[in-house]
């Protein structure tokens, strides 16, 4: 299935039903008295977070959803139906953006998270809801009202814990494999990787957290160059950043340490708080580095760049040190996650006014 992670589409909520004016007429009734009922409301948009999806390519083909308007209201007390909600499933991570502002209206950060995107119109009053003391015969009624309608922008920001990043051929989609149970196309040729690819990584019973590989990136990614620019939303989501580096590049001329001054400073133009998020260095291809100057590259790699994080010495294609650094990622996404932890929220298709 082809990865999209963009669409616009078009919503409307039903409007309400009319109003009726009508009289009561029975026998030995003489004043029946008004029983015209009120309309009912149009059905309410909803969007629901759906785990099983990971793109939002039916949305490109179907842009246009409209909810049922709400019957009329009928004689003899009779109110209209309410109109048929319409539920629209998106993948979990998507937002929701007013296309004409601009604004961020909602987000679906929770699987099963179900919120009201267009609510439909309430139904207008019949004319027994206007009967009074000194108005027995009242002839007035009201229309419904108008659903909402909205022209949307949606937005698929993957969400992993956390989020590989680093120039074509560092070794990404190797690692990915060798930690999770994703299986992303591999090759000896840079940007192999089309778009983002989602691994969960099992740590011990009940113990795991997902990891995504994105494009590689390159200088003037920021700008568009290269594929990386595409998918870095997708980062933003994740709560650590692992930052791969190709310790054994071909060309004995390549500036290693310069390539990765470069990719940070790609997130730094993209995005500050992308930029400010943890970020870790795995120093990966050690195999291909001869065991008597591993060491050294390393420490002056380090040196370099004036890190200070955590830095991990580890071979995808041999999985050396890749158990060690998953159970220390581990800790630090649990550590997280549990200092995000937010109230469950309510389903609103269950909280509304059915009526």
């Amino acid at each position: 299935m082809k990865f999209v992670d963009e669409a616009y589409i078009d919503i409307s909520a039903g409007d309400g039903g009319a109003g009726c004016v009508s009289f009561r007429h029975e026998k030995y009734k003489e004043f029946g008295g008004p029983n015209g009922g009120d309309g009912g409301r149009g059905g309410h948009v909803f969007a629901v977070a759906d785990p099983n999806l990971n793109t939002l390519v039916d949305f490109r083909f179907s842009r246009r959803y409209d909810a049922k308007r709400g019957e009329h209201g009928m004689g003899s007390d009779m109110f209209g139906a309410a109109g048929d909600d319409i539920t629209l499933k998106m993948p979990v991570g998507t937002v929701i953006t007013d296309a004409e502002t601009g604004e961020v209206l909602f987000e679906l950060l929770t699987p099963g998270e179900v919120i009201t995107i267009a609510k439909g119109g309430d139904g207008g009053f019949g004319n027994m809801r206007f009967k009074s003391a000194i108005n027995r015969a009242p002839r007035q009624k009201t229309p419904g009202w108008p659903g909402e309608k909205r022209n949307l922008k949606l937005e698929l920001k993957v969400l992993a814990d956390v989020g590989l990043l680093g120039m074509p051929n560092a070794g990404k989609s190797t690692l990915i494999t060798a930690i999770s149970n994703a299986r992303p196309r591999i090759a000896d040729y840079p940007f192999t990787t089309l778009h983002p690819n989602l691994g969960v990584v099992r740590v011990g019973p009940e113990q795991s957290f997902v990891v995504a590989d994105l494009p590689g990136l390159i200088e003037g990614a920021a700008e568009g160059a290269g594929l990386g620019h595409l998918f870095l939303r997708h980062l933003q989501r994740t709560r650590l950043l692992l930052h791969v580096i190709d310790m054994a590049p071909f060309d004995d001329g390549v500036d290693i340490a310069a390539q990765a001054k470069a990719i940070v400073n790609e997130l730094k133009k993209y995005d500050p708080a992308l930029h400010a998020k943890p970020r870790w260095l795995v120093l990966n291809k050690l195999d291909m580095v001869p065991v008597d100057e591993r060491a050294t590259r390393v420490k002056e790699l380090v040196k370099r760049l004036k890190f200070k994080g955590p830095v991990f010495e580890i071979s995808a294609l041999t999985r050396e040190g890749c158990e060690a650094m998953v159970k220390v990622v581990y800790q630090q996404v649990k550590a997280q996650q549990k200092a995000e932890q937010a109230p469950e929220a309510v389903d609103p298709r269950f909280a509304l006014d059915p009526e």
